[in-house]
């Protein structure tokens, strides 16, 4: 067998994965070695996910095959990939926060015998090994008294008790401090010493370089490159920040982008000013809306965009200043943003923006239900009228104004949202992803909505993760790093989109 810390315990050779009318995976393969800490990353949608879940058991792939310890693998569930040695450490933990820590070790792990619970022969191993990642967990303590990532080391020690030789960590410093990041990573190097080998899936690029060993970037379905970390850090000069960089570059590809058409935007009339809007994620993120202008915000995953989207739709709590108008608002709920003249075209649009199983026609004056009321009452001959004419103006591809919103395609659904916020009559449109998971020529027709909508004078605030989209629709740029505006750029031809991938990546600018 020759040395077993060069072998790959996981070979993976060509696997794919078919949704209905996506290929979410074509031809994936690379090895992991065994004892490494192997970083999985991509952006959103890139398939690294999908990957995750079939190696885990979630999911069957349509082709290819996965080798572990050189055997066939082919886990039919979870429960059966942890039988034969993976175990995932999920971002929602599994923990009982009502219960005490040793009560969370031994939680479905009771074998009884004359109907008595009997300690598990395996309890003594989890103890031993819990005390080994973190001495300050006494198993007495309720769980509810632990900090997150103390909480994490419960669950690791549950995964690997169960004789695990790979662990998989999603995102697990999602929702930690900096210092629990560091106590987490020294877990993480103990396990490794301990000869487990770590698949770490995460989208803060700098911890790859503290922790990694070899990494795997994942981007629209396909892997593009697996090497070792060093590898990419001598590249770069050794520089964690130039490397982030080349991480982005890998992820995103090369960026291709249609013509930037400009808008008549009127930079006398300011529609939107935000003045140092703080929360959880964000930290004084400052930027202002022209009449008639598309404003975009850019930044990799977990950069914030969603949150400022959020904040000025009155969904999540905010400190700091918002003027519409000129004039102050103070709104804290979706009823107000949208009193104040905003309107959101939200990323979820199946759950949040649109109700399938009514027609066309009844979803289109959900918004401003008063603009189809006569003394009080629905009045149909309006509610067709309004309908007909948004189907007209949208180009919107259906039967008639009967059809059910849930039978019409990604892009037709979108332009139902569309027209639902327009029909609001508000003047500023906040628009979350406003293409995903449309087909291309859809796309264009949206892009060209949007900017038809910005010439009327309205403003339009793009939050998009694709950046061939904001570079192509956009007058000014917002750049998002870590809850940051780190600048803001104004769109022309002479564009480059390298520097904006390293602002992105939190190079030095």
């Amino acid at each position: 067998m020759g040395n077993m810390n060069n072998d790959a315990i996981i070979e993976v050779k060509g696997i794919q994965k078919q949704f209905p009318g996506v290929k979410a995976l074509k031809d994936v393969s690379f090895d992991i070695k065994r004892n490494t800490v192997h970083c999985v990353i991509g952006e959103n949608g890139a398939g690294k996910s999908t990957f995750i879940k079939i190696l885990t058991g979630a999911l069957q792939r349509t082709a290819g095959q996965i080798l572990f310890n050189g055997e066939i693998f082919e886990p039919k569930t979870i429960r059966d990939a942890m039988d034969k040695g993976i175990s995932v450490l999920y971002q929602e933990l599994n923990v009982v926060d009502d219960l005490t820590v040793e009560e969370n070790l031994t939680l479905g792990k009771e074998r009884t015998k004359f109907g008595f619970v009997k300690k598990s022969e395996n309890l003594d191993k989890v103890k031993a090994i819990l005390a080994g990642l973190d001495p300050s967990i006494r198993l007495n303590m309720p769980v509810c008294d632990l900090s997150v990532a103390q909480k994490q080391v419960i669950e690791i020690a549950k995964a690997i008790s169960t004789d695990c030789q790979i662990l998989v960590m999603d995102e697990p410093t999602a929702a930690l401090s900096e210092e629990e990041v560091r106590r987490l990573f020294l877990v993480v190097k103990k396990l490794k010493e301990e000869g487990l080998t770590i698949i770490f899936i995460s989208h803060k690029l700098t911890e790859i370089f503290e922790i990694g060993d070899n990494i795997t970037v994942f981007r629209d379905g396909e892997m593009i490159e697996t090497k070792p970390v060093e590898d990419v850090m001598s590249s770069c000069g050794e520089s964690v920040n130039d490397s982030c960089v080349e991480l982005v570059r890998m992820m995103l590809g090369k960026v291709v982008v249609e013509e930037y058409i400009p808008s008549k935007t009127d930079k006398s009339i300011n529609l939107l000013e935000v003045r140092k809007l703080n929360n959880a994620k964000l930290k004084n993120v400052d930027f202002n809306l022209f009449k008639g202008e598309i404003l975009g915000f850019y930044g990799l995953m977990g950069a914030g965009k969603t949150e400022v989207a959020r904040a000025l739709y009155g969904i999540d709590e905010y400190e700091g200043e918002i003027f519409i108008h000129g004039k102050k608002a103070d709104y804290n709920k979706v009823g107000g943003a949208i009193d104040a003249g905003l309107a959101m075209v939200p990323e979820e649009r199946r759950v949040d923006g649109i109700f399938g199983l009514l027609p066309i026609r009844a979803n289109i004056p959900m918004m401003r239900i008063k603009s189809v009321l006569t003394r009080g009452i629905i009045d149909r001959h309006k509610e067709n009228k309004l309908a007909d004419n948004y189907i007209g103006k949208m180009s919107l591809a259906s039967r008639d104004r009967e059809q059910k919103v849930a039978f019409l395609s990604g892009g037709n659904q979108q332009k139902v949202v569309i027209s639902k916020c327009l029909n609001r009559e508000s003047d500023i449109i906040l628009m979350d992803e406003p293409t995903r998971g449309v087909d291309v020529g859809a796309k264009k027709e949206i892009h060209d909505i949007i900017r038809d909508l910005a010439n009327q004078g309205k403003g339009i605030v793009v939050f998009s993760s694709e950046l061939p989209e904001i570079i192509q629709l956009c007058d000014r740029i917002v750049l998002m790093h870590d809850g940051e505006a780190r600048e803001i750029i104004v769109n022309s031809s002479e564009l480059d989109s390298d520097y904006i991938m390293k602002v992105v990546a939190g190079g030095e600018v």
